[in-house]
């Protein structure tokens, strides 16, 4: 059985995520829920919806060199996306950002 954990994939985004604790109601909200997802995706990485490669952002490509992308539904119509890196000892959720449904569709050109 293979270690799964859940990160981030910049020291900046796990620092923004630590901010929201702080910070007004809807970011304590927010960051409950990422709390939750962050502990779904410890029990089972593959829960979310997975993306077809076709609709994946070139920046994610340039900037992380995904080979997989997934999205996770967040309460408040908040969107969590992620990619899973996976070795012979470990399989790693790494979050890349978490948009709302608005920012999610332009990223996404729906």
């Amino acid at each position: 059985m293979k270690k799964i954990s859940v990160g981030f994939i910049t020291k900046e985004l796990k620092d923004a995520f630590e901010k929201l604790k702080e910070g007004k109601f809807e970011d304590k909200r927010l960051y409950e829920f990422i709390l939750r997802a962050k502990k779904d995706l410890e029990i089972n990485p593959t829960c979310a919806i997975r993306i077809q490669k076709k609709l994946w952002p070139k920046e994610y490509i340039r900037d992380y060199q995904v080979t997989n992308l997934w999205k996770y539904d967040l309460p408040n119509a908040w969107r969590l996306v992620y990619t899973i890196e996976n070795d012979e000892a470990e399989i790693i959720a790494i979050f890349l950002e978490w948009l709302t449904h608005k920012e999610y569709e332009r990223r996404f050109k729906y």
